[in-house]
């Protein structure tokens, strides 16, 4: 029987291991890092809190599903997240744009969805062909909380003027019209691992038929012997670059420790709009099923953007600009893979995508699935 590899050991591969191994096939996991579960990975830090190492990792999603995919490996918690930002005066807004935000910004007392309505109606810039990001916010919330929400925190996030980004970079953010302050209100799952990620993923990958190695770097001798390889590592990199490198843009988290408030943090996450270099910080004493805090301290994490090249060639976030010109790049490596036979690329850096987590396990569950249908006999 011929194995098969499964490079990375995030979401996109312990899902393609364990439906794998559950029909039959023997399979190799391995992961360059020392541990399991990708970005998602957490760990009990020294405050007694359960910190997510590479940024807050928050399920949420309408796909029934996935939902009952994942639950057949650990119990889950009820989380609602809540974002705000914090103003140049101090205070404090929620994040989307909701009512109450667009109150404190402009000083006004919109009464109603309608009156809402009707005041973005006279403070946007109308763009028939909506080309970046700049002209479709500009067209849907106008000019002021464009610049205050969405200039700065590009420019950290990205190093572009929203100018330069594809309109679908912000497109996919809401503009609410009541009080809502929910971030993820439509999403009728919306939940936390009640033992973490580490233990989620200890769940799935332990099967009798999955054989998972850290600190192991991908090489091409590698794939000699395997049937097949699922292969989660960036795709420009597997093909040596041959048509230039995908950029991405990565995060420097810094890990602090800081006395309990007062009063309970009223959102686990605080954006900044002002133009110092950190995006947003998380106090991971708001998330659901955390543990008693040790010595009456918790721990926040604070999020620098920076370039992939800068950070360790660590990868993130996938850079879409208005031109499309590193989707073309893309699609050339995208072409070269679907020629090349016994490899599949899977997850964000495989398919170079901004993918959640439920959809890089709906991606992973219809991907793995369709290729079983035509590779059924494990011992072929």
């Amino acid at each position: 029987m011929k194995r098969i590899l499964v490079v990375g050991a995030g979401f996109a591969g312990a899902v393609h291991a364990r439906e794998l191994a559950d029909a039959g096939f023997e399979v190799d996991v391995i992961d360059q890092r020392g541990h399991i579960g990708g970005n998602a990975y957490d760990e009990v830090c020294r405050t007694g809190q359960r910190v997510h190492r590479y940024g807050p990792h928050l399920f949420h999603t309408n796909n029934e599903a996935v939902v009952q995919w994942i639950e057949r490996f650990a119990a889950f918690v009820p989380y609602q997240h809540r974002v705000q930002a914090l103003l140049p005066d101090g205070g404090r807004v929620p994040l989307p744009v909701n009512r109450a935000t667009i109150n404190t910004v402009f000083g006004v007392h919109l009464a109603d969805a309608a009156a809402v309505r009707d005041f973005l109606a006279r403070i946007a810039e109308p763009h028939q062909a909506q080309t970046n990001a700049a002209e479709h916010l500009n067209a849907t919330i106008g000019r002021v909380l464009t610049d205050l929400f969405f200039r700065p925190y590009t420019r950290k996030m990205w190093a572009l003027e929203l100018e330069d980004m594809d309109a679908s970079v912000v497109q996919r953010i809401p503009i609410r019209f009541d009080d809502e302050d929910r971030y993820f209100p439509d999403d009728r799952f919306q939940m936390l691992p009640r033992d973490g990620y580490a233990h989620l993923f200890e769940t799935i990958l332990d099967h009798p038929r999955i054989a998972v190695t850290l600190r192991q770097t991908f090489d091409a001798t590698l794939l000699a012997g395997y049937a097949h390889c699922f292969n989660s590592m960036p795709i420009d990199e597997f093909y040596a670059s041959r048509f230039g490198p995908l950029p991405y843009r990565s995060i420097r988290f810094e890990h602090l420790c800081r006395p309990v408030p007062s009063q309970p943090p009223s959102a686990a996450t605080l954006n900044f709009t002002d133009d110092g270099p950190v995006t947003r910080e998380t106090d991971w004493s708001a998330l659901s099923g955390q543990p008693r805090p040790i010595e009456a301290m918790t721990t926040v994490t604070r999020e620098t953007p920076c370039d992939y090249l800068a950070n360790d060639r660590e990868r993130y976030y996938p850079v879409k600009t208005s031109d499309g010109r590193f989707q073309a790049v893309y699609a050339r490596y995208k072409a070269l893979a679907d020629a090349t036979e016994g490899i599949s690329f899977i997850g964000r850096c495989g398919t170079y995508q901004y993918l959640d987590m439920h959809q890089v396990i709906n991606q992973s569950l219809a991907q793995v699935r369709a290729w079983r249908r035509d590779h059924n006999n494990p011992s072929s």
